[in-house]
């Protein structure tokens, strides 16, 4: 015992002990709140009888912050996934996250007030402008309708510091609690806000810990020049994962006959002219379902004549970084391209090509 206990009839000290401390180390049991009291006079001077004050601490402290107030409003249950991916193969995540409706009901909100939001699985928590659960979800909760919103954690609801702290104040202003598997918070309360804004902060240094990985290790194999991309029509991957040309003998035709007609004609609009005039088709293959890889013949527009031109993949070369993206304010992304002297990487007669590198270069030089 540390410090000295007064003598004094009828002094009552509180200390936190643990149950097994009390039974001389027989049992092992959680810390309670005691009451010591020290009879100055008595026979039993000096002794110190511990009264045990039993009962749920962390419920009755869940139970303190939510009033009647917070219960004739609607809870609503935020779930969400990342990708597709996670939803068909991450279920006991989803499973967790339905499961917090019980974790409301505890508290006593009905059955009938409690509003699950999952439209926004399959969908990134890095911006708000694709997460229509999301923005529904804020806009209830700015109308006053809520009292409380549940998610498994943090980066369910949002994955930057902006969104969080957004939702943070608005739930501050209209007095809305939070709830995560950790335990039930109030916004309005000092140390609570303090709790949340950290969790949110590691939230977002853990997806730029996951982001910074992923591309140390994409970048590394760019570099190498073995980092899978698209390839545009007329080039495939083999077995090996190697670019080859397209086994297609029509389609590696009609793509020699496409640059020879632009060598001699000088223009794009001239080689789409004499295309739609013999009426060629030309080979399109499609990146999306429902025909995701199925080889396409299509009228050759200028727009697509252009961006063939433009390709450095036909003059056999392997590059890298040649779009970058950023951030709007609305939280969509742009993205454009940098010059090529900016490329992160290029790498010459990387695969077999259709044109030369210096035919390529002239005929960038001839469209501009």
């Amino acid at each position: 015992r540390s410090g000295i206990m007064s003598r004094g009839l009828g002094d009552v000290y509180k200390r936190q002990i643990h149950t097994s401390a009390l039974n001389q180390g027989k049992t092992v049991g959680t810390p309670s709140l005691c009451v010591l009291n020290n009879i100055g006079d008595d026979k039993n001077h000096g002794q110190h009888y511990p009264i045990q004050l039993r009962g749920g601490f962390g419920m009755n402290m869940a139970h303190q912050k939510v009033t009647a107030s917070h219960l004739k409003r609607q809870a609503y249950c935020y779930v969400r996934q990342s990708t597709l991916k996670q939803v068909f193969e991450n279920t006991e995540s989803t499973k967790r996250q339905y499961a917090l409706r019980e974790r409301a009901i505890a508290l006593g909100w009905p059955v009938v007030q409690i509003v699950t939001v999952d439209s926004d699985l399959g969908e990134t928590a890095t911006s708000i402008a694709d997460r229509q659960g999301f923005q529904k979800l804020m806009t209830e909760v700015s109308l006053g309708r809520v009292g409380l919103v549940m998610g498994l954690e943090v980066s369910r609801l949002a994955r930057n510091n902006a969104d969080w702290a957004r939702l943070l104040e608005i739930c501050a202003i209209t007095d809305t609690l939070i709830l995560d598997e950790d335990g039930i918070y109030d916004p309005t309360n000092f140390n609570d806000r303090l709790l949340l804004n950290m969790k949110g902060t590691f939230s977002e240094v853990e997806l730029h810990v996951l982001k910074s990985r992923l591309r140390g290790g994409a970048l590394n194999k760019a570099r190498r020049g073995e980092f899978k991309t698209r390839l545009p029509t007329g080039f495939v991957y083999d077995h090996n994962d190697k670019v080859i040309l397209d086994p297609d003998k029509q389609v590696q035709q009609t793509f020699r006959l496409f640059f020879d007609i632009f060598k001699r004609a000088g223009s794009a609009f001239s080689a789409v002219k004499a295309f739609g005039k013999d009426d060629m088709k030309f080979p399109f293959r499609s990146y999306r379902e429902p025909n995701k890889g199925d080889l396409q013949w299509q009228r050759l527009t200028y727009s697509r004549a252009l961006t063939i031109l433009k390709n450095p993949r036909y003059a056999g070369a392997y590059y890298y970084g040649r779009h970058r993206s950023r951030k709007n304010v609305d939280g969509s992304t742009t993205f454009f391209q940098v010059p090529q002297d900016e490329w992160i990487v290029l790498i010459k007669d990387a695969h077999p090509a259709y044109i030369t590198w210096d035919q390529s270069e002239e005929n960038i030089r001839r469209i501009q």
